[in-house]
C-alpha cells in the first residue's frame, strides 16, 4: 500500500463505509435498529449495500471508459466496450430479492477486478492501481458476502 498515492487510498477507504456499514448492521441487530430510526430504512444492512454497489460499479464503468481514452484503435474500441460492462451488470442484475442481488453483485465487483487487470496489462492504468483494487475489491466483496451468506 506504500505505492498507493494517499488520496485515491484515503478516497478508496471512505468509499467503503457503506459497505461496512451495512455488514455491521446486518450483524449487530441494535445498530440496525438505531440505523432505521436515525437514517432511514434503505441505510442499514443489505440496502445500502445493494444501491450503493450499484453505484459504484456504475462509477467504475466510468472510470474505466477514461483509461480508453489513453490509447486508440481497436484496443480503444475494446477498451470502451468493456469500459461499460460494469454499468449494465449493475443496471440487469441486481433485481431479484437482496440474496441474488448481492451474489450478482459480487460477481459483478470480482468481474470488474478482472477489467482493472486487463487495462492494467494494457498500460492504462497508473502502476499502483491493481495494488488499490485489490484491496478495495476485498473489502467490498467480504462486506457483501456477510449479506449473502449469513
Amino acid at each position: 500500500m506504500k505505492s498507493i498515492p494517499r488520496a485515491p487510498l484515503i478516497l478508496g477507504l471512505a468509499g467503503l463505509i457503506p459497505f461496512i456499514w451495512g455488514a455491521v448492521t446486518y450483524l449487530i441487530d441494535p445498530l440496525a435498529q438505531w440505523g432505521v430510526q436515525a437514517l432511514g430504512p434503505r441505510f442499514v444492512g443489505p440496502y445500502i449495500q445493494l444501491f450503493y454497489g450499484s453505484v459504484i460499479l456504475s462509477f467504475m464503468s466510468g472510470v474505466l471508459w477514461g483509461f480508453a481514452t489513453k490509447t486508440s484503435g481497436t484496443r480503444a474500441a475494446t477498451g470502451y466496450a468493456l469500459s461499460v460492462i460494469p454499468a449494465l451488470w449493475a443496471f440487469f442484475m441486481t433485481g431479484g430479492g437482496p440474496t441474488t442481488a448481492g451474489m450478482n453483485l459480487i460477481f459483478g465487483f470480482i468481474g470488474l477486478l478482472a477489467l482493472d487487470f486487463a487495462f492494467s496489462a494494457w498500460g492504462l492504468t497508473p502502476r499502483w492501481w491493481m495494488a488499490l483494487r485489490l484491496l478495495l475489491t476485498s473489502i467490498v466483496v467480504a462486506c457483501l458476502a456477510i449479506g449473502v451468506f449469513l
